[in-house]
Order: structure tokens, then C-alpha cells, then sequence
């Protein structure tokens, strides 16, 4: 008997470890090669209706990911064309506008944001794109929230190592929890938290809050 709970206290100990070296990799291209009959199309549609304002239909952005190195997020694009633009504008002239962007990194009522762009955030459907870096190896379906070269400061005063061990998630803990209500600089506790506890079934679960997220209108 003595033996077997050796067994089987050794199995518990290993499938963490399995799971985070390679079972995780499988799961997302498991996932997205499933969900690609229906992702793909969706892209498609929204954006045709994106592209009747003239501007692209797709927004890449300068990500930092595993181990530090770059890559090219994609999303569907809901903001103006001159957002970055415009967030300059509002930040100079409103110096609450400011602070908030410097605390939370993103505005609670953001007017770059177009109509449709609205209905995309708020159902987290922009990011169906980012199953193509989940593709390419650059992100994972759950991890931690990607975040932008010049936020790298931000993050790092955290003194948080776990982000960096991780594939970016187009989905993750903070993504379903507190994260309007949560500043930048509190990440960090999400994907420490998320990094210590990685296991297949928390992954699942993350899955399913995104589901809930995505039906009631709960992304931002």
C-alpha cells in the first residue's frame, strides 16, 4: 500500500509539471483548431462591417511576451483612426483624464472608441483575432493580459517574474475578474497568483468565466 501512495503522490507532483511544459502548448492548438470553423467567419463579418469607415479592419500592436521577446498582437480595430492621437489631445487637456490613463492604463468612458467598437469590447469579440498568435506560439488562450513595450516600467516596478514565464493570454484571471476596477500596477498579482496555481482544470475553468464574460457583456 505504502507503495502505491508513493505511486500516486509522485503522479500528483509531475502533472503540474506536464501541463506547464507541454500539455498547455497542445490544449490552445486543440482549442483554436476546433473553434476555427466558427472564429474565422466571425472575423470576416466584423470586419466588413469595420472596414465602412474607411480606415483598417484590424489593429496590430507591439506586445511584450514570453521571456520579454516582442511580437505583434492583432485585434479587430474599435477605436478612431488617430486614437493614439486623440489620447494625446485628451491627456493635455484634462490633467484627470491623465491620471487615470497613468494609473489604469485605459479610460472608463473613452470617446475614441467608435459605436460598433463598443459592442466589440464589450463582448471581447475584438480579440478573436488573437487566435492567430495563439497559432503562431506567440500567446496562449488563457495567461496573463499582454501588455505594451513602454508599460514594461510599469510592470517591472511590481518586481513580478511570472509574466515573463508565461505565453500571454488572450484570456486569463484578471481578464474575467476585477479588471476595470483594478489599476495597471495590480496585475501583476493576478498572473503571480495564476503561475503558482497552473493546472489544466483552472485553465477550463478561466474558459468558462469567458464565456460568461462574453454573454453578459462584461468585457471592457
Amino acid at each position: 500500500m505504502a507503495y502505491l501512495g508513493d505511486t500516486v503522490s509522485r503522479r500528483r507532483t509531475r502533472l503540474p509539471s506536464i501541463y506547464r511544459s507541454g500539455g498547455k502548448r497542445v490544449f490552445d492548438l486543440l482549442f483554436v483548431l476546433v473553434a476555427a470553423p466558427i472564429v474565422f467567419p466571425l472575423v470576416l463579418v466584423f470586419a466588413l462591417i469595420i472596414r465602412r469607415d474607411g480606415g483598417p479592419a484590424f489593429f496590430k500592436q507591439s506586445r511584450v511576451g514570453k521571456n520579454g521577446k516582442l511580437f505583434s498582437c492583432l485585434k479587430l480595430r474599435t477605436m478612431a483612426v488617430d486614437a493614439d492621437k486623440r489620447l494625446a489631445d485628451l491627456c493635455a487637456a484634462d490633467p484627470d483624464i491623465a491620471a487615470e490613463w497613468t494609473a489604469f492604463q485605459k479610460l472608463a468612458n473613452d470617446p475614441r472608441i467608435t459605436r460598433f467598437g463598443k459592442f466589440l469590447r464589450a463582448t471581447s469579440l475584438d480579440e478573436l483575432p488573437q487566435f492567430w498568435n495563439i497559432l503562431v506560439g506567440d500567446m496562449s488562450l488563457i495567461g496573463p493580459r499582454p501588455f505594451m513595450p513602454e508599460q514594461e516600467a510599469l510592470y517591472s516596478d511590481s518586481r513580478s517574474a511570472a509574466y515573463f514565464k508565461l505565453r500571454p493570454g488572450v484570456s486569463g484571471a484578471w481578464q474575467v475578474s476585477s479588471r476595470n476596477a483594478s489599476t495597471f500596477a495590480e496585475r501583476f498579482e493576478f498572473d503571480e497568483e495564476y503561475y503558482a496555481n497552473l493546472t489544466f482544470a483552472g485553465d477550463i475553468k478561466t474558459v468558462l468565466k469567458t464565456v460568461v464574460v462574453v454573454l453578459r457583456h462584461q468585457g471592457s
